[in-house]
């Protein structure tokens, strides 16, 4: 597919998944003309990819978990610096943070509908 159609099934604007190209977060194919071919399979990597930057993890480090995005137990990871793990437990301790508000918000909704229903 190519990157108007990424963009529409994703909800990220085209300039965004340049600049994930930039980063080293996509390697689309390129066509005969030049331009970007997409496999179906980056629909979800986009997602994920947005997920992580929206839970606050910056590209450096995402462009170092990729392989391990898809089949976590099927990667050997044995050059993670002390830095970079530090790096991912701060991010995954926000990421539960996050999570637990949600949650907890979730929760105060559902009971308030409940209240309201009854």
């Amino acid at each position: 597919m190519r990157i108007g159609e990424l963009a529409l099934r994703t909800g990220v604007p085209t300039r965004l998944l340049r600049y994930y190209e930039e980063q080293g977060l996509l390697s689309p194919a390129r066509t005969q003309n030049g331009y970007r071919s997409y496999e179906e399979g980056l629909v979800g990597r986009v997602t994920q990819i947005r997920g992580l930057l929206d839970a606050g993890v910056p590209t450096r480090i995402i462009r170092e978990i990729l392989p391990c995005l898809d089949d976590p137990c099927s990667i050997h990871v044995s050059d993670a610096t002390p830095e970079l793990i530090a790096d991912l437990e701060r991010h995954r301790d926000q990421m539960d943070s996050k999570i637990q508000c949600l949650a907890r918000n979730r929760d105060a909704i559902s009971a308030y509908l409940t209240a309201v229903r009854a």
